[in-house]
């Protein structure tokens, strides 16, 4: 099974201001036509948070228009940026969506490899956190299929990257619960993750922790103890996580943009 996996897409209404050089909707629908593209075809994109920038009026119905092209199913997770009910009314019409409830979580089950998606949101911050409740939900769907290969995805990582002042904004309040979880379960194959805007990958519990880069732009790599804040004009990016039996999961980088294959002089 082969699972693409974008990032932060802060999607803007059409007349918002832009907070860096980047028009974000525009680099959305390339990757869109990017994805669409790829040979052989992922089997299911995961949306890792952030889907809007606000949020704000105007941004989810520019959401729904730049993805209604994707010709590839698709699955999301809420983000800080995001606003649950919002959520439900942009994807309610979806199946896979649950209606109600005060969190986003729910299990993807119609492909090979399952995936249990997280809501680590906290509403009004940036940090993120898994209270008893989403703890709880998640032990019990962990408990349902312990021999199949599963995916935990969730907003916010709850380990450190590294990048000293996001990691404090990072899922702090039951990350050492899911993190026991994750090591009691051994089908758990990884737990991926957004909300840093810069690929990292953690051994983190048994398992492979893995932060996809973001679509709208990147965060300046800066691994001292008290970095600067800045953005990069590094590429868009879509994760690509393949799923074979006899490894286990293998992530590959596509880059967002033209950059042809050529023959070896």
């Amino acid at each position: 099974m082969l699972i693409a996996q974008i990032s932060d897409l802060h999607v803007t209404a059409p007349d918002a201001r832009r907070t860096t050089a980047y028009d974000n909707n525009a680099r959305l629908a390339a990757a869109v036509a990017h994805l669409n593209a790829l040979e052989p075809r992922p089997d299911l994109v995961l949306i890792t948070g952030d889907l809007v920038n606000g949020p704000k009026p105007g941004e989810y119905e520019a959401l729904t228009e730049i993805l209604e092209p994707l010709a590839i199913p698709y699955r999301i997770v809420a983000g800080n940026h995001d606003d649950r009910d919002r959520l439900r009314r942009t994807f309610g019409a979806a199946n896979w969506m649950p209606v109600d409830g005060d969190f986003i979580q729910y299990a993807v089950e119609e492909f090979p490899v399952r995936v249990l998606v997280l809501d680590s949101v906290v509403a009004g911050k940036a940090v993120g956190a898994l209270c008893e409740r989403r703890l709880a939900w998640t032990a019990e769907r962990l408990a349902e299929q312990p021999g199949r290969p599963t995916i935990v995805a969730l907003h916010h990582p709850p380990f450190d990257t590294g990048l000293a002042f996001l990691d404090t904004l990072r899922c702090i309040e039951g990350a050492e619960e899911l993190g026991r979880l994750v090591r009691a379960h051994p089908n758990v194959l990884a737990v991926l993750c957004g909300h840093t805007h810069r690929q990292t990958a953690v051994s983190w519990n048994g398992t492979y922790g893995y932060v996809a880069p973001s679509v709208a732009y990147q965060v300046a790599l800066d691994l001292t103890p008290e970095p600067p804040y800045r953005w990069t004009e590094e590429p868009s990016a879509v994760a690509l996580h393949l799923v074979r039996p006899d490894v286990g999961l293998i992530t590959h980088l596509s880059p967002v943009g033209d950059y042809p294959a050529k023959a070896f002089s």
